[in-house]
């Protein structure tokens, strides 16, 4: 979840495989999100070229979830009853451009029309995002930005921030766990920055950047550095299996009672 000053961590699932979730994957877990909140909630949903699909757009669209996704420039489309690649119906495309198309019936799902928005990025490569809301190109490339602070929430739970990468856990039920506990650390970092700086925003330099991020700057806040120290030792730290507490208690009775002799 993205807002203007959150960006956290909802649901997740964990893969029993390597690579991209498959278009079954993805739809259960937006049925777990739909089972607890309501579609109108979704103001956009964002995703990356990984994640497209006619079945996945259709299911989107017959849920009622608005969507802007990128898609790749091989992907075929039909404009004015004639089908073309994305990279060819956009070779002379050098601004902004906004457009309908539709993507032709597929493996059994029925052909479905969109709209799109796209323009060139650094070396000349296409930014191609596909859109189920009737929007202008320019538009539709402004809901696409608010993907990358999805990015920055990676940064942010990894080596920006909590390390989360560092654990040593390996079962998925107390990796579950940690995300969560991540998920909430990552919320009191946000509203502890919304605490500091108000209807303010981090300044930025003259490079464009923000001198320090708007998660950084809730996490570096001395109200709750306990908090992420305590944060950072359980990621560090591998769970004690039961027989190894019990042999850290008996060591911890040991110290006392030799502690108490010394006293004595």
């Amino acid at each position: 979840m993205v807002t203007e000053r959150y960006r956290v961590p909802l649901m997740w699932t964990f893969l029993n495989h390597s690579g991209n979730s498959t278009t079954q994957q993805r739809i259960a877990l937006m049925r777990r999100y739909l089972a607890r909140f309501n579609a109108l909630t979704v103001c956009m949903f964002l995703a990356d070229r990984e994640f497209i699909g006619q079945e996945w757009f259709k299911f989107l669209k017959d849920e009622n979830i608005p969507f802007a996704i990128r898609v790749k420039e091989d992907h075929l489309n039909v404009v004015g009853g004639r089908e073309y690649s994305l990279r060819s119906y956009l070779s002379r495309c050098k601004g902004e451009r906004g457009f309908t198309a539709t993507f032709p019936a597929k493996a059994g799902q029925p052909a479905l029309e969109l709209h799109f928005g796209a323009r060139r990025i650094k070396g000349g490569e296409l930014l191609i995002v596909v859109c189920s809301e009737p929007l202008s190109g320019s538009r539709i490339l402004r809901y696409y930005r608010w993907r990358w602070f999805i990015e920055c929430m990676f940064a942010d739970s990894k080596t920006k921030g909590l390390n989360l990468e560092d654990t040593r856990m390996k079962l998925s039920k107390r990796l579950s766990l940690l995300i969560a506990i991540s998920a909430i650390a990552l919320a009191m970092a946000c509203h502890t920055a919304s605490k500091l700086m108000g209807v303010k925003y981090p300044a930025r330099k003259k490079h464009g950047y923000c001198s320090k991020s708007w998660f950084r700057t809730g996490f570096d806040d001395p109200r709750w550095t306990r908090t992420r120290d305590l944060t950072h030792a359980a990621l560090r730290e591998p769970p004690l299996s039961a027989t190894s507490a019990k042999a850290a208690d008996r060591g911890q009775v040991n110290k006392l009672e030799i502690q108490k002799g010394q006293d004595s």
